[in-house]
Formats: structure tokens, sequence, C-alpha cells
């Protein structure tokens, strides 16, 4: 069955999941559903002690059994170590066919491929994965799915009951014996803990594990004892430096500072740009680089930001401290200044559901005015893929994409117009991620194509001499005239993983990789 983005979305796998195909950003709006509730144990005894003494305690305690489903979050991103210690664990004890549940896992957790090729883990439901875990989901390895979903979408699956949590492991940077979870403090500071506030919430039976422990109460809470069951002290949970690892530094490379530039002029041209804005910039080098850029520009003006909001970095705590922009509302920090500035009266900590779930009263996303976010490939129909590699590998993440491409007023993609000898401005995408339909303005080294659906937006840039505009098409035959079309990536029949919308229907599915074969 086609999709609203014209993706052919087999019945075996409506029927495997029980969705529905992706029919457009606004099908489930008005609708309504009943919140689901963790089971929660009564404790009235001041006796009672939540402290264990090994992750193996805790595992036994909240009954670890084959077939469950375990919650993590990657505040540590690259510096993760929870996710690994936890599934060694549960490898050593023989439990087999586990779901993990993360919002986002990586190369810190290469060491768990093993555990996907033997069956300890048989699904995965993250925003992506990069690394070694892409690679074997990818060549079929893992039994069954991969789903993969927005930070919003995450929050919406385990609120809805789509996903039941039965253990949650939250690395917290300094805890209580009570549980009394904070991002701060220790001396493996993360910032926020966002990501699993809706696991504190929901989850079955909720673990802190920390690398320091101090007196109580640990107040204020980032989640709060009365949502932790058991609390485990480790040697370390993370390694903070390796926070700020991969996308999230900042570029020194002369395209992206020249794409940072033009986003930059879009940004200062568009109707929205006035005092009081509101904003959020992605985590890659030409996205940091623009809120830079932009810096300079809201002081030429005397235009103050009303709040950014998302993953937060350098230049954006650097806006705050220079009292451009009001508050800023954070949900992950990239770096250790982002982490530092959590302290600032104005730096305030947010739940991913409070950011970017869409079954909620309304998200910070919906109050965006602009949102610049980087993209593997774009397609002539606006389709961003953020996920799969030019290869057919898994290779990214959704993160907080659609959320907060669907919420802005005004989109920004930016994509090279060729990555390394691949056009990332192509036909059609290997992987719809975000669809079309969210997407206000593709941004390359090469110029800037505005969405027909957005003539407002085409009409304003005109005329703007530092901002050269084409077509969409324009710059895919710009990419294709240089390096040629690509041919296609060849997939197998096997379905190894889906991306959902936001809204829990499907946008497109992943198929396992045809192995190179090499010419006789």
């Amino acid at each position: 069955m086609k999709n609203a983005v014209g993706r052919e979305i087999p019945e075996e796998i409506l029927e495997i999941t029980g969705k529905e195909v992706f029919q457009g950003n606004y099908y489930k709006d008005g609708t309504e559903f009943q919140k689901r509730g963790p089971i929660t144990k009564v404790v009235m005894n001041h006796d009672t002690s939540k402290m264990v003494s090994s992750i193996h305690e805790a595992l036994v305690k909240c009954g670890a059994h084959d077939g469950m489903t375990l919650g993590f979050h990657h505040h540590f991103r690259n510096g993760d170590l929870i996710v690994n210690m936890v599934m060694h664990e549960v490898h050593k004890m023989g439990i087999k066919d586990v779901t993990i549940c993360a919002s986002s896992l990586g190369q810190a957790h290469d060491e768990i491929v093993p555990y996907i090729e033997d069956g300890t883990i048989t699904n995965i439901q993250s925003s992506g994965v990069r690394g070694k875990i892409g690679e074997a989901i990818s060549q079929g390895k893992l039994k069954g799915l991969a789903t993969m979903r927005s930070h919003g979408g995450r929050v919406r699956a385990i609120q809805t009951g789509e996903t039941t949590i039965d253990i949650s492991f939250i690395g917290a940077p300094t805890c209580d014996d009570y549980g009394n979870c904070r991002g701060t403090g220790g001396k493996s500071d993360c910032g926020v803990l966002s990501y699993s506030f809706v696991d504190g919430n929901h989850a079955n039976k909720v673990v802190a594990v920390t690398d320091c422990l101090v007196p109580f109460p640990n107040y204020p809470a980032d989640i709060a004892m009365t949502k932790v069951d058991y609390v485990c002290v480790v040697d370390a949970i993370g390694i903070p430096e390796k926070i700020a690892t991969g996308a999230a530094k900042p570029t020194t490379d002369q395209r992206k500072l020249m794409m940072a530039e033009y986003c930059t002029q879009v940004v200062a041209n568009t109707p929205y740009f006035k005092d009081g804005f509101a904003y959020q910039t992605g985590v890659g080098g030409a996205s940091i680089a623009s809120a830079i850029s932009l810096g300079k520009i809201m002081k030429e003006r005397g235009i103050k930001m009303g709040f950014a909001v998302g993953g937060m970095s350098k230049p954006m705590v650097d806006l705050l401290n220079e009292g451009l922009v009001g508050c800023l509302l954070d949900t992950q920090d990239f770096d250790m200044d982002a982490v530092k500035s959590v302290v600032h009266p104005n730096h305030h900590k947010i739940s991913a559901g409070a950011y970017a779930n869409p079954f909620n009263k309304g998200a910070y996303v919906n109050k965006l005015d602009y949102v610049i976010l980087a993209a593997l490939e774009v397609d002539v129909n606006f389709n961003v893929n953020v996920v799969v590699g030019s290869d057919g590998m898994i290779t990214g993440a959704q993160g907080g994409h659609p959320d907060a491409a669907m919420g802005a007023k005004c989109t920004i993609v930016i994509a090279p117009l060729l990555q390394g000898r691949i056009p990332a401005i192509c036909t059609e995408v290997t992987t719809v991620t975000t669809p079309g339909e969210s997407v206000d303005i593709v941004v390359t080294d090469y110029g800037v194509a505005v969405n027909p659906r957005r003539p407002d937006l085409l009409e304003a840039l005109k005329g703007v001499d530092s901002i050269p505009l084409y077509t969409i098409e324009e710059l895919r035959d710009m990419a294709y005239e240089i390096v040629g079309e690509p041919e296609k990536v060849q997939f197998g029949d096997r379905i190894v993983g889906i991306i959902e919308a936001r809204d829990g229907t499907v946008m497109d599915v992943v198929r396992q990789v045809k192995p190179f074969e090499f010419a006789e």
C-alpha cells in the first residue's frame, strides 16, 4: 500500500505491527487517547531500602525475564556506559529475546552486536543507530525489527502503551539512596535527563544507576524518588568528554561555513525574524555554525531571540550569556559548555515529551519560528533522509528532526550538494524520515531552494543578492552533472526496520542490504 510520501508499505508489515501507513502530517490531529500508567509498587515501610549491590541484583529484583523490554537514555552520547553494562549482565544471565527501547544508540554500544547475533537482543526501538549496530541490522542479523522513531514519537509510543518498558535504567550523574536523580553535580555530568522522564513516569520498574551517591535529599530532582524502585552505584556511568563528538563538534569546513552563512541570510530575510522569535538548531556542524553567524546579525539589528529549544551547545549558551536570547529550553547537551550552563537561571530543563511529543495538548516545537536541521539526502519532493546512508546501511538517527520540522513555521534543511561523490540532492531519497510537507527551504553550498508549497517565503527571498536561489530540480541537476546519477542501492526482500512517522504510522521501511558481489 502506498503512503502519503509515495512509499510502498507491504501489507505484511502492517499486519505484524498493527500500524497504518503514513497519511499526512495532520492525519491524527485532534484525536484522543488514554495514557497508560505503570505497574506501581506500594512502599509504606520506612525501613525499606532501595539500594542494590549490583546490576545483577537489580535485574533479579525487577523480575528480568525472556521477552522483556529495557529502556535506556543517551545523554552521554558516545560516552555512554550504561547500555553495555546492563546488556553484559543480561547476557550472562542467559536471558533471550530482549527488546531495547533507547532514545538513541551509537558507536559506544558496538560491543553489544554479539548479543544481536546470538538472540539475546531480538528487537530494537530507537531514534536510530550508528556504528556496528546499524551495520548488523542492515545486514539482517537482528531477528526481529528495528523500529525508528523521533524523540517525540518515543514518548508517544510509551504513553499510549504501544511500548511497555519492563525495566528502565537511568544513568544519573548524582542520586541519593532513595532515588532522587539529577543530571548534574557528579563526575559524569550530562546536564539534563530529559529523554528518561517518560521512562520514570511509565516504566514498570526503574533503576537509577549512579557513580556519585549523594546525601538525601538530592533536590531539586530531575527524576523524583517516587518514580524509582532501586538505586545501584557503579564505578562509572559515562564519559562526559565524549558527549561532544561526531556531529556535535563545531565545524571549520569552508563548505559548511558557506552553508551556515546562506542559512543565516535566509533567516534574516524571512518574515519571522523579529524580536522574540523562537529558534532551534540541529547538531550538525553547519547548523551549529549558523547559530554563531546569526548572533552577529541579531546584534546589528537589535533583535533578541525569545527562546531556543532542543539540544544545546556552546553557540546557544553564548547567546544566552550575551543577553541575546531570553531562555534556553533544554532536552540534551551536546558539549560541556552546555552542561555547565544548566545552572543559569534562564537555562531550563524540559522533558522530551514537552519538547516534541505529538500526542499531548501542545509541544514546544509547535511554537518554533525557525528550525535548522541537517540531512543525508533531500529529494525533489523535499523529503529528507537522515537515517540510511547512500550504501544502504543504517547510519543515523531521526532524533527530533521530524518533530521540529513539522512544528516550525520555517523549517530549513542544510545539506551539501555532494556527500563525497554522492549527490545529497537527488530524485528520490533512499529512505524517507521527514516528509517534504514539513520542509520549507533547502540550503546547499551551491544555492538555496524553496518548497513550492511556500510561495510567501520564495517572494521574501527574491532579490536578496546574498542568496543564490534555484529550484530543487536545478540543484539536483547540478549534482548529477558533476558526479552523474548514482545507481540505486541494491536491497534484498527482507524488511529489517521501519521508519515511524511522529503519529506512529509507517513512513517507510528499511530492507536488508544485498552483500557486495565481486565480478569474476
